[in-house]
């Protein structure tokens, strides 16, 4: 369940009096999503959301977040919109939590991932950078390899508690990330968070794209890495060679990759790898009894990183150099 703050009628009807949507006709607790709280707001002028940010968002970092999405939905990036109140605003506050309401996107994400998801995924992707090349805001990516050490330190002491021998597994591993890190890789906005239940789609066609939340400004490759994790590997644990030659053909139709983008894939998808697998260590060790959202198992990266570190090149994600 996604909803963390419950808020009163009241209080509802106090803050929507501030823009012009019209009466509410109702309003929905959204049961996805583990970061937020969100609400399904039905009025007279169409369906909205309603999103209150909850402690691990922080407030600071809310009006890149804001101004980029209402940049890149300019541009033709189907994402979440956010609506002004009648003072110009989008960012405001209820029941004590920075809150903000979106437009609607029409779609649904896929439950299960095929090729052509894939490759729709791709060119949006693709889309996605390109638009957000003259966003003139910055946000430094704080989750990427020069902060493993320091995000791995907090768990270290009990990581072997999940697997026999992942704290020293990690360490050498965070390590050798850090000595061979790619530099000067062209670099922009990515969204850095592009899992399949970020992505809407209409039949086979991307609707939407949404959860902004760590975007930031980091290598462009970074941000196919993490697809590649999240979108071609199936249940079992094996790496889908054809989602990911159709996911990067699609990306490539519009943006073309570097010569060294394709070197350091391998080496990023490691890093994006060893990424999720140390937040959802980190979260795994955390997690109160009764929470809301079942913590993920970290142990799923930890086979995905053993797979990337096999890779030998991009042929390994059926991407030649040509």
């Amino acid at each position: 369940m996604a909803v963390y703050t419950e808020v009163a009628d009241a209080a509802l009807r106090e803050f929507l009096e501030e823009y012009d949507l019209g009466a509410l006709v109702s309003v929905i607790g959204v049961a996805e999503g583990v970061e937020n709280t969100n609400y399904l707001l039905i009025a007279e002028r169409g369906r909205f959301i309603l999103t209150l940010y909850e402690k691990r968002v922080r407030r600071r970092d809310l009006p890149f977040f804001l101004g980029l999405m209402r940049h890149l939905s300019a541009r033709g990036v189907p994402c979440p919109t956010p609506v002004a109140a009648r003072d110009g605003e989008a960012l405001r506050a209820l029941a004590n939590r920075p809150a903000a309401v979106f437009g609607f996107l029409e779609g649904v994400w896929p439950r299960r991932v095929w090729p052509e998801h894939c490759r729709a995924l791709g060119g949006a992707l693709a889309d996605l950078h390109l638009a957000g090349r003259d966003y003139p805001a910055r946000r430094a990516n704080d989750l990427s390899a020069p902060a493993f050490r320091a995000l791995f330190a907090a768990s270290a002491d009990r990581a072997d508690t999940v697997a026999p021998g992942l704290a020293r597994a990690l360490e050498e591993e965070i390590a050798a990330l850090e000595s061979a890190w790619p530099d000067g890789l062209p670099r922009g906005i990515v969204h850095a968070d592009l899992f399949p239940d970020n992505a809407f789609f209409r039949g086979d066609a991307v609707s939407g794209i949404i959860d902004f939340y760590f975007a930031c400004d980091d290598s462009l490759a970074w941000d196919l890495a993490i697809c590649l994790n999240a979108w071609c590997f199936e249940a079992d644990g094996e790496f889908n060679v054809t989602k990911a030659r159709r996911l990067l053909a699609a990306y490539r139709e519009r943006r073309a990759l570097a010569p060294e983008e394709l070197e350091a894939l391998p080496l990023l998808c490691r890093g994006a790898a060893a990424r999720f697998l140390l937040t959802r260590l980190h979260d795994w060790l955390r997690a109160p009894r009764h929470a809301f959202s079942a913590p993920k198992d970290p142990l799923e990266y930890w086979r995905k990183l053993r797979f990337h570190r096999s890779a030998r090149g991009a042929a390994a994600y059926g991407l030649d150099r040509a």
